[in-house]
């Protein structure tokens, strides 16, 4: 890994990332909920890119990983300007892929409308748009709208995982599933059979809504939310380098 740097985000706070030059399209990662660049399909790819001498940029929100901040204070809206920050100062290349993971899937999205003739194509890793909308139950949503933050027990090592009330409105006001998506680059998704938190008709759902008409949805049998698996990640390392000629 290449070292740590950080940038100054609008408001002052220190945002950690790493970057490797190279030719393009640059590759840009963007992380889940509470997760950060040290997971390992991040890893995999910017190794990835990095021995292939492609551009690659890694990055953590603020609040999240080696980024200052409170995770308390993020949103989506904070979250995709951090990236588009981040974008606009380090990335050397014209034309970028953003690839996005759970909850960076819906942060793809949203950095894909603000990229304009930037934007090369979309992978993303179990999409998780609208999460805030199908995500949680009736008696959540309550609570959240009344400025609650509630705690849910979770498998990845964030026990309990909390949802802040001022991400779940942010989140409620960038909802794009019912309506058609302007996005018109080639798009992959990638999706496992057995993902019991982001159900795989999300990734339909999205290539429904998407404008582009070179969308392809995978469904990987067996595979879980993490789609870590030596055999998922040789797929998405596969997805990416395909992306050099789409």
């Amino acid at each position: 890994m290449t070292e740590l740097r950080t940038v100054p985000s609008e408001q002052g706070i220190p945002l950690a990332f790493r970057h490797t030059p190279g030719s393009g399209p640059a590759v840009v990662f963007l992380p889940g909920y509470m997760s950060d660049m040290a997971g390992s399909k991040a890893t995999a790819i910017f190794e990835h890119c990095r021995t292939q001498g492609r551009e690659c940029l890694l990055l953590d929100y603020s609040g999240c990983g080696e980024s200052d901040g409170d995770f308390a204070d993020g949103t989506l809206g904070i979250w995709r300007d951090e990236v588009l920050l981040l974008i606009a100062n380090q990335v050397e290349s014209e034309r970028v892929v953003i690839t996005g993971s759970s909850m960076g899937g819906w942060l793809m999205l949203l950095v894909a409308l603000e990229l304009g003739d930037q934007l090369a194509s979309l992978v993303g890793i179990a999409s998780a748009p609208d999460f805030s909308e199908w995500g949680f139950d009736e008696e959540q949503k309550a609570q959240l709208r009344a400025g609650e933050t509630i705690f849910e027990d979770s498998d990845y090592g964030y026990d309990p995982m909390p949802t802040h009330a001022k991400f779940w409105h942010d989140a409620e006001r960038r909802k794009l599933l019912d309506a058609p998506i302007p996005v018109t680059c080639p798009v992959r998704l990638l999706h496992g059979q057995e993902d019991k938190d982001v159900p795989p008709e999300i990734s339909l759902r999205l290539a429904a809504a998407l404008a582009s008409e070179d969308v392809q949805v995978t469904l990987v049998k067996g595979g879980d939310h993490r789609l870590s698996r030596d055999s998922d990640v040789a797929l998405l390392l596969r997805t990416v380098d395909a992306t050099r000629s789409i």
